[in-house]
């Protein structure tokens, strides 16, 4: 059998096999910070919502949107800056961080470092038809259950599946009795 013939390998366990090989790459204590968003509408009588899924630019795998942070702006700002840069994303960015998650960032075919994620929740109003990334990613709108099935990381998984957008407490509001004094 030539080499020609031979079954070609799958590439199976990418990020694993990178990281048996250098396992010190975890040991390290340099975790890479990131910050996420978890774009959601809701659909219906806003009893249901959809979360927003793209593709990332090279492995076209599912993914939320995140990038690295940036200078002079606040992580739930980076979050939406990102959101809109990759996927058009309006809305609000809540401020606090709903979660986090880790995952193995391929910097090359033999480099990897570990990210920590923290994810913030932006209600999306509204969809940009141009945006610096516009053609280079796939969106989706699914429900939490199918956006956790579409992505890789555990913990991310997890977030997905579980997640319930946080509502404003509703304002009170006082009533004057009626009737004299």
């Amino acid at each position: 059998m030539k080499n020609d013939d031979k079954p070609k390998k799958a590439k199976t366990g990418g990020l694993l096999q990178h990281l048996a090989a250098a396992p010190e790459a975890l040991f390290k204590g340099v975790f890479l910070q990131q910050y996420g968003a978890i774009c959601f509408r809701y659909i219906g009588n806003e009893d249901q919502i959809e979360i927003l899924l793209i593709t990332s630019r090279d492995s076209r795998r599912w993914v939320i949107p995140k990038g690295w942070p940036i200078k002079k702006k606040k992580p739930f700002e980076t979050a939406a800056t990102e959101a809109f840069e990759e996927a058009g994303v309006e809305g609000s960015a809540r401020k606090k961080p709903i979660g986090r998650y880790t995952y193995l960032k391929e910097f090359g075919p033999d480099v990897v470092s570990p990210c920590i994620v923290d994810l913030f929740e932006i209600e999306v109003v509204a969809l940009a038809d141009d945006f610096k990334e516009c053609g280079e990613r796939v969106l989706a709108w699914v429900p939490p259950d199918e956006a956790a099935r579409r992505v890789r990381e555990l913990e991310l998984k997890s977030l997905l599946v579980s997640f319930r957008p946080h509502r404003p407490k509703p304002e009170m509001k006082l009533r004057r009795r009626g009737g004299g004094g």
